[in-house]
């Protein structure tokens, strides 16, 4: 079987380790990237140690994402999860470090970046939390169905937590009367705007009224 060919990242990335010392950190960051789709747990901790080190601005580059991009050959989004997953693992998951060692596979990086999201953005409950977990960490599930499990609890955390017309209006009235009062202070602002704020509020005030009187009593 004829080997497959290399791509231009890996070219890339091979001229520049025949450069470099094989003990330097800068190879060995090098090393572990073109080993990346097998082991991104080590890169994940080799980029996140090369990022609170700074180390990419020693080796000539102005910032981390610009080191990432044209050095190790990955977009700023991967270097982002990658960086922010393996955090995770580190802080929440830390016998997952081990797994890429054994027979047991590593869960997809991404899906490991949409578990740190449901435990530290998303508001998941703990039993939501707990059933993506156990899909990701210890079922191993593919990457396309943990994203459609999260995408479902999302959708419905955001359906659930959306404002009513009612709430929408009241809100924005209050803005709009706070805005006038910030600019009862300012001496130049031109009477048509505040004439058009005004007429704003009793639109928003008319429909306030209108939008209570329809609701319902409980």
């Amino acid at each position: 079987m004829s080997e497959q060919p290399k791509t231009k990242g890996e070219l890339v990335i091979e001229k520049i380790m025949e450069e470099l010392d094989p003990a330097s950190d800068r190879y060995q960051v090098l090393a572990v990237a073109s080993t990346f789709k097998s082991s991104w747990v080590a890169l994940g901790e080799k980029l996140l140690q090369v990022k609170r080190s700074g180390l990419f601005q020693q080796w000539g580059y102005e910032n981390f994402e610009d080191y990432c991009s044209r050095e190790v050959r990955i977009k700023k989004p991967t270097a982002q999860k990658l960086t922010l997953a393996y955090s995770f693992i580190e802080k929440e998951e830390p016998q997952m470090m081990t797994r890429h060692t054994e027979l047991k596979p590593l869960p997809d990086y991404r899906s490991v970046e949409l578990l740190r999201q449901a435990r530290e953005e998303k508001d998941f409950s703990s039993e939501e939390y707990a059933d993506l977990r156990r899909a990701v960490v210890e079922e191993n599930r593919s990457h396309p169905t943990i994203l459609k499990r999260f995408n479902e609890v999302a959708a419905n955390k955001a359906g659930a937590a959306a404002p009513s017309p009612l709430e929408q209006i009241k809100s924005g009235l209050s803005a709009a009367r706070r805005l006038a009062n910030i600019l009862d202070q300012i001496e130049i602002v031109p009477q048509q705007h505040r004439d058009d704020l005004e007429s704003l509020s009793a639109w928003l005030q008319e429909n306030l009224e209108r939008l209570a009187a329809d609701a319902p009593a409980f």
